[in-house]
């Protein structure tokens, strides 16, 4: 609140100070920075103080454009040094630049042009009296800026370390699994490397644990590609949709995998793959509407042109331009804009994957046999159209060769059509079709499945047989009303497990005792497939579950019937489950349920954890037929390393890289919020956290206190900035000081004011007015202000805020005599309070 009223108090005086200063107009605005000096000195003294060493209220501005308004102070030496900025809303330039450029010129630099130590490439420097600009110009000003295609990958590349840790236990009653999961990346110069590996123990291996390196290699981004050497599973990247194979899936192999990448592209918005064109006759505008509603307007000249279409929406669908001269349409036309979601880069027509190694198990002890010997394979997309992306693959794995082709085409916005076609060297042929059609009120979906299997032969020179077997499907999904939806789906299969399945299903959200409920209704009719293959499970179920009156407690329950267990007779059930969100240490949330049915009554319990260095949930339960109880854990991890700091969270860690924070305070409970530019956000607490950021992206993390709090605190720094490799991690730190803002005024041993004077403290800074008056923040923990004049050191000012008055957080320490220090000598600096009450 002060700093505005001193930025008030600034903008009254210099409107009064510019109208005495229109004598000098004419040459003020000179590029000579001695002539400010010169203009000023022709003034009455009185408006003199009120412009040199004093706060200023300035617009900035960098190379043409507005970066926003600050307070800077202006020096007879003809230097500015910038404070703060205080206005930034109306500004494009991102903060980052603002606080580099801040950083630039906080110690105070010369005004006019500069000859060395010239940061961020800075040429010259003005200052206009006319209209109180401060004007930045470096060697980038006459530079179009040209777009990057490709983000650079940190020059100097980065270093760390994430691994994420998971554990599940479960026991069905009768025997207890297990797996741990390790996966891992790391970043050392500019190549990442990754590794995935488990343990498991399982029922099935008779106790015996088993162990496996499913990927251990190093990868290396380079603009559109990507190069991995290793221990690689060759699985696609990068690719819009693949056939699908009958065979087996490529195991992991020892060799190099080479391919398309859209990692490093930037996002500089799409255009459609198909210009679209208008020929104005005059200057108007041109509307686009798409279903009837205007999505975008552009201005545009006499003659032939093309629209910009990289700022509409992103998809294949059709839109009306409408061209308007002089208030009237001209023209109407249809187009269609074709800026495919899967391809972010149309001038590329081919991705592709290759891979070349032999099949290995070295680092793996499982009992299933895998053929070592020549694993081989591509595996591509083609635009054939900016709506129609062409697949083809083909592979050796295990000593056979498997072929594949497939269509992906968004025939129209409402029509979507997929066919796959494959071969398995001696397994057999199949192919795949897929319809799609969506309308205002929902989807019909069409599929079929057809498989020509070759099967064994059962004696030496008989002849292989061909069996084959097929599915088809019909899915509906209608909403009925602004609150219901309806949903019907009809499969049938010809085969080993013949037959027509129905599943018929209805939502409703309304409300129940006052409560917002979801109520769900299904029936189904299915074949029974194995052992009780020739008959059929028919069922009903009605699934009531309300949110009560606190938003953090769920309440629902289930009624049906089904078959029985042994696939004779009718099973009738009904359950009821409770959910609550609680704050009981690492316990966040807790529920518990019940069902019954004609074997008996079961109970069911469950957990969300989350704490400081793990995330998961635990279950247990009773079965209604026997009794037996079962349950299970999992749980997750991440250890992050980084510049030589080594941290465990329970955050997922999903971005690619990450920032160890250590947040320093003395506030008790304290909550922050990282926000990244990118569009991610994170909670920081006191002590070490890690966060998620975005790998190869240049970014930026700004701090702010939880909207639950504020406090009188401030947080140092209030932002950084990061540029990481995948699997980069740097340590930072972070302060949270709690401050009091203080209100004086600086005298000298006469009782004069003190201008132009530096108070400087752990938790901010400022400068005396020209009646000597000054606001600061003041660390609370640290009250000690530290008071320069002309870049020495004056005095000291210890104003303990149980010595003054104090409201709320506003300390008035009225007036401070200023001692300066004898010989230049720090230790000599005093200090005396006047009149501790204002």
């Amino acid at each position: 609140m002060f700093n505005l009223l001193a930025v008030g108090r600034q903008v009254c005086r210099r409107l009064v100070f510019c109208a005495c200063l229109s004598p000098f107009y004419s040459w003020a605005g000179d590029s000579d920075a001695a002539i400010v000096l010169s203009a000023v000195e022709g003034l009455p003294a009185e408006f003199e103080a009120h412009f040199f060493d004093v706060p200023l209220a300035v617009r900035v501005e960098l190379d043409g454009r507005y970066l926003g308004d600050a307070m800077v102070i202006l020096t007879r030496d003809n230097r500015v040094q910038l404070l703060e900025f205080t206005d930034t809303q109306d500004s494009h330039e991102p903060a980052h630049l603002r606080s580099l450029w801040q950083g630039y010129l906080a110690p105070g630099r010369a005004l006019g042009d500069c000859r060395h130590d010239c940061p961020g490439g800075l040429k010259t420097m003005h200052y206009s009296l006319a209209n109180s600009q401060l004007s930045l110009l470096t060697r980038n000003a006459e530079k179009t800026a040209q777009a990057s295609r490709y983000h650079r990958v940190p020059e100097q590349g980065s270093a760390g370390l994430l691994l994420r840790n998971q554990l599940n236990v479960v026991n069905d009653g009768n025997s207890t699994s297990g797996r741990i999961n390790l996966m891992g990346q790391g970043s050392l110069g500019s190549w990442t490397g990754l590794a995935d590996a488990q343990v498991d123990r399982s029922d099935g291996r008779q106790g015996r644990d088993a162990h496996r390196v499913a990927q251990l290699y190093a990868e290396r981004l380079q603009d559109e590609h990507f190069w991995r050497l290793g221990y690689v599973m060759p699985e696609a990247q990068g690719l819009v949709r693949q056939p699908t194979m009958l065979g087996n899936a490529p195991r992991t192999t020892l060799g190099v995998m080479f391919g398309s990448s859209d990692s490093l592209l930037v996002d500089n918005g799409q255009a459609s793959a198909v210009p679209i064109h208008v020929t104005p006759n005059r200057p108007g505008l041109v509307e686009i509407y798409r279903n009837g509603s205007l999505i975008n307007s552009q201005q545009v000249q006499p003659g032939l042109q093309t629209l910009d279409t990289r700022v509409l929406p992103g998809g294949i669908y059709e839109v009306q331009v409408r061209l308007i001269e002089d208030g009237r349409e001209t023209s109407r036309s249809e187009a269609f804009i074709y800026k495919p979601a899967q391809w972010q880069n149309l001038d590329s027509r081919w991705r592709y994957n290759l891979y070349l190694g032999r099949q290995a198990s070295v680092l793996d002890n499982r009992d299933e046999p895998q053929a070592d010997g020549l694993a081989a394979g591509v595996m591509s997309n083609y635009l054939l159209h900016p709506s129609a992306v062409l697949g083809l693959s083909a592979q050796q794995v295990e000593g056979t060769r498997q072929y594949g082709t497939s269509l992906d085409w968004d025939a129209s916005e409402q029509l979507r059509l997929y066919g796959n076609l494959n071969h398995t060297d001696g397994r057999g042929s199949g192919y795949d079709l897929q319809v799609t059609h969506t309308y205002a009120r929902g989807s019909l979906l069409l599929s079929h499945h057809q498989l020509w299997l070759e099967s064994r032969p059962y004696a030496r020179g008989e002849a292989s047989r061909l069996e084959t077997s097929s599915q088809s499907s019909v899915s509906l999904n209608h909403r009925v009303t602004s609150r219901s939806s309806a949903t019907l789906r009809l499969e049938h299969a010809a085969g080993a497990s013949g037959g027509l399945g129905v599943d018929l299903g209805w939502v409703f959200h309304g409300k129940l005792l006052g409560s917002d409920s979801n109520f769900r209704l299904s029936l189904f009719d299915r074949p029974e497939a194995g052992r009780y293959r020739g008959r059929r499970s028919r069922g009903v179920n009605l699934s009531v579950s309300m949110s009560l009156a606190l938003a953090d407690r769920q309440a629902g329950i289930d009624v049906g019937s089904r078959a029985g267990r042994d696939g004779e007779g009718t099973d009738r059930h009904a359950s009821l489950w409770y959910q609550q969100d609680v704050e009981l240490g690492p316990v966040h949330s807790l529920g518990g349920g019940a069902m019954v049915d004609r074997y008996g009554t079961g109970f069911s319990a469950n957990g969300r954890l989350q704490g400081q260095a793990f995330d998961g949930d635990l279950f247990a339960q009773t079965s209604t037929y026997d009794n037996k109880a079962s349950g299970g854990l999992n749980l997750q991890s991440t250890l992050a390393m980084g510049g030589g700091q080594l941290t465990l969270s329970g955050q997922g860690m999903v971005e690619q890289a990450g920032l160890i924070i250590d947040v320093d305070t003395d506030l008790e409970g304290v909550a922050l919020v990282a926000s990244d530019e990118h569009g991610s956000s994170s909670e920081l607490h006191a002590g070490r956290n890690v966060i998620p950021v975005s790998a190869f992206k240049e970014g930026h993390v700004t701090f702010d206190f939880d909207a639950r709090q504020a406090p009188a605190a401030q947080i140092q720094p209030t932002s950084m900035d990061y540029h990481l490799n995948r699997g980069g991690v740097e340590y930072r730190q972070l302060k949270v000081l709690r401050t009091v803002t203080v209100l004086g005024r600086l005298v000298d041993g006469h009782g004069q004011a003190i201008r132009g004077a530096r108070v400087i403290n752990d938790a901010g800074r400022s400068v005396s007015e020209a009646d000597g008056y000054f606001t600061v923040e003041m660390n609370e923990s640290r009250p000690t202000l530290e008071v320069q004049l002309a870049g020495a050191l004056a005095c000291l000012l210890n104003l303990s805020p149980e010595q003054h008055v104090r409201e709320d957080d506003v300390l008035m320490v009225g007036d401070q005599r200023c001692m300066p220090p004898q010989a230049g000598r720090a230790e000599d600096a005093r200090f005396e309070s006047i009149d501790e009450r204002g």
